[in-house]
């Protein structure tokens, strides 16, 4: 019978992506984020908060979160407008977005989609649910990441060295 590797029996590689990547929590209510933020305590992430939706863009500007849980309704900026923001910009469009909402309607969940959210979950949130969640958006960013930096390299062989000019 053929073992598996330890890293692959203990999910180390994973523990080790968990704890480089960083989470951004945004709502305004502050029991809420506290909440949050207790619940991915034991992932052993970086976890930023924010608590209203311009608050949200300088901190994903300036820490470039891997993944952010935004609440819906927030004062003077909603979580639809973020995410539409953060969506339609080159440099924060590949981030996942969990939008944390006590909205049931069907019209505010096709307006999260709208705006480019990947994920929902709905309050009162169940901890299993929310790190079974962001563990899969987080190995989803970090499988899109290492595509990319593949695909870069390979395009840089596919170059090749610059031929001399005569």
């Amino acid at each position: 019978m053929t073992q598996l590797p330890a890293d692959k029996v203990t999910g180390a590689e994973d523990q080790d992506q968990l704890a480089r990547s960083k989470i951004l929590v945004v709502d305004d209510n502050i029991q809420n984020l506290e909440l949050l933020v207790a619940y991915l305590d034991g992932l052993g992430c970086q976890v930023l908060t924010a608590t209203n939706g311009l608050g949200a863009l300088e901190k994903v500007k300036a820490d470039s979160p891997d993944l952010i849980l935004l609440d819906i309704m927030m004062p003077r900026m909603s979580g639809f407008e973020v995410c539409r923001k953060l969506k339609s910009a080159p440099a924060t469009r590949d981030i996942p977005i969990i939008m944390v909402t006590a909205l049931h309607e069907l019209g505010d969940i096709e307006r999260g989609v709208e705006s480019g959210t990947d994920d929902f979950i709905t309050k009162p949130v169940n901890r299993l649910e929310l790190v079974t969640r962001v563990k899969s958006l987080l190995r989803v960013r970090h499988l899109k990441n290492e595509l990319d930096r593949t695909l870069a390299y390979l395009n840089d062989i596919d170059a090749g060295p610059e031929s001399p000019s005569p």
